[in-house]
């Protein structure tokens, strides 16, 4: 028997090669914590893109694991749904619905009605104060002695962001963070010791933002944030509590986890292939492709569920009605069939942007522009200041299946000169 909570690459390469593919469950947070998931994975993409797996902690489900099935499955909204739950589970956080596990027409128009504020002019605007917030948080880094770059940086930057983005009172911007831990992560986490716990934290989210939206209506708030969005529009001013809760995490979880671990992930990457560093330090110009680059070879989140509403013939597989189907975005991205050498950070590779982890179709993730810009801008001050970002120790990986993320990368920074 495979001991998931123990596995190395090495262990998890033996049981890929020689386990019946039924037995293949990918879905196991502990393979992500420990970074052994990628055997697996490699199997299935080369034998069985299109895999039935059984039994699992969160019952039968499909793993799709190439580039070319999951975009099919994505185009597809109509026999794959959204409803009710984009991740693989169905149980434990609070009640809850977002417009990312919506199908069309309502999707579409609670999407627009926030879209605005990651729209290119909007954007246009927040990239002076993306780089304002960079500087201050780079040039107050200590310089030749070991830290966190999880929590100095990639933490800081974004849950920075996401108070701007909701005009939400800055000095108590720490409970964005909390909340986006808690609303993905479950028991084993670390982060709750209950599901209730989390139920109740989340709640205590919803009444703060309740009061914010409050007053946002009363005031006929005339601001671009999205809270203002929401309460400016006749279609999104008076949803019931579950579908705003909803959308908040939605906001708040994409708004934050994607671009914090592709920042601790670039950092990773660098340091794994330092002659990319090299590259890079030899021609900043690279940086945009890079990001592109990074976001592939991380992938911030690793899955995202479809729920057949038919029987589907699928790659010559019989999908039944009501099967939980799952993309897995981490191993579509290191497909060798469409990413030369797909383990390897290439931060010149020239289809880099063919990489799924923003999704593909209609509900192609709405912030990514302000992701990539934040990464670029991120990387364009680090290369005016440090000469090395130095990784010095093992990462500690975030127990999920879902936010393939850090929480601590230790790093030493050495100055330019």
């Amino acid at each position: 028997m495979f001991d998931y909570r123990r596995a190395t690459r090495e262990s998890a390469a033996e049981f890929a090669a020689t386990a019946e593919l039924e037995q293949l469950d990918v879905s196991n947070h502990f393979l992500f914590q420990r970074d052994a998931h990628w055997p697996l994975f490699e199997r299935l993409r080369r034998e069985a893109p299109v895999n039935f797996h059984p039994e699992s902690r969160y019952g039968p489900y499909w793993s799709i694991t190439s580039h070319r099935a999951i975009k099919e499955i994505e185009a597809d909204h109509h026999r794959f749904s959204s409803e009710p739950n984009i991740g693989i589970g169905d149980a434990g956080g609070a009640e809850s619905s977002s417009f990312i596990s919506m199908d069309s027409p309502k999707h579409d128009t609670q999407r627009a009605t926030v879209s605005p504020v990651v729209a290119p002019s909007n954007l246009a605007n927040l990239e002076t104060l993306i780089r304002t917030r960079v500087e201050d948080i780079l040039d107050n880094l200590p310089v030749g002695e070991e830290f966190n770059w999880v929590e100095r940086v990639s933490i800081e930057l974004t849950t920075r962001m996401l108070a701007t983005l909701f005009d939400f009172p800055f000095e108590e911007r720490s409970k964005l963070t909390r909340w986006s831990d808690i609303g993905i992560m479950g028991p084993k986490s670390g982060y709750v010791s209950t599901w209730e716990e989390g139920r109740e934290e989340l709640q205590q989210c919803l009444a703060y933002f309740k009061a914010l939206y409050k007053e946002r209506l009363e005031a006929d708030h005339e601001g671009f944030d999205l809270l203002s969005l929401l309460a400016r529009n006749p279609e999104t001013r008076d949803m019931p509590d579950t579908e705003f809760l909803g959308n908040l995490m939605l906001l708040i979880v994409g708004g934050n986890d994607t671009t914090r671990n592709s920042i601790s992930g670039g950092v990773l990457a660098l340091n794994q292939f330092p002659d990319q560093y090299e590259k890079l330090r030899g021609n900043l110009s690279l940086i945009p492709n890079m990001v592109a680059e990074i976001i592939r070879w991380q992938t911030p989140l690793a899955h995202m569920r479809r729920t057949a509403s038919e029987d589907v013939e699928f790659h010559g597989q019989k999908i039944r009605k009501g099967d939980k189907v799952v993309m897995w975005y981490v191993s579509g991205n290191r497909d060798d069939s469409v990413f030369e050498n797909p383990d390897k950070l290439m931060i010149d590779r020239k289809n880099a942007r063919q990489h799924v982890s923003f999704g593909f179709g209609i509900h192609r993730c709405m912030g990514n522009r302000l992701a990539e810009m934040q990464l670029r801008v991120l990387w364009e001050e680090i290369s005016q200041r440090f000469r090395h970002v130095e990784v010095v120790g093992e990462p500690e990986r975030v127990t999920s299946n879902f936010v393939k993320g850090y929480s601590r990368l230790p790093v030493v920074l050495h100055p330019l000169s």
